[in-house]
């Protein structure tokens, strides 16, 4: 189970009450940092963004593709480790608006961590050190350190024990 913490709402569905839940100007403030964000090439400058304005943690020598959506929501509750790369058109989340409630978690992604194109990162969600998320995963579950998963629903493909095994063959041959 995701680490997620629930808010029930009354009348209408959550996402229709949402300024009751987040400011109107802290969202419009991340949405702009966050397009801009998405088409900056220069990924120092992209990370000093992520930092600064949506005080997001983000490692040193992290990469993080062009088209990368981050929650415009709640930004701050994302934490990416050092040295881990996020794939091209990824989206992180760390909201899901339903019909009675919403739901806010906390975002780890750890260090040296590798996550594919085209994934999405549901709230709640810790990803180990060393793990590899393959393109295109609906990462739903915690992902263990040194691990190797992938698909919807996402799967573990190869335990951290079973890539060092893997990887001491091919060195052998």
């Amino acid at each position: 189970m995701r680490k997620t913490k629930r808010y029930s709402v009354e009348g209408s569905n959550s996402l229709w009450q949402i300024y009751k839940t987040v400011p109107f100007w802290k969202v419009a403030k991340s949405f702009v940092v966050i397009q801009v964000a998405r088409y900056t090439p220069y990924i120092g400058l992209k990370n000093w963004m992520y930092r600064n304005f949506l005080n997001m943690k983000v490692g040193d020598q992290t990469a993080v593709a062009l088209m990368v959506m981050m929650d415009v929501m709640f930004p701050e509750k994302i934490s990416i480790g050092r040295n881990s790369i996020i794939g091209y058109n990824t989206t992180i989340l760390a909201h899901e608006y339903l019909i009675k409630e919403y739901r806010l978690g906390d975002v780890i992604i750890g260090d040296e961590v590798m996550i594919g194109a085209n994934s999405t990162i549901l709230p709640g969600v810790t990803i180990g050190d060393g793990a590899i998320v393959s393109a295109g995963t609906l990462v739903h579950q915690d992902v263990p350190a040194g691990s190797f998963v992938g698909g919807n629903p996402m799967r573990v493909i190869y335990t951290k024990e079973e890539m060092e095994a893997r990887n001491n063959v091919q060195f052998l041959e």
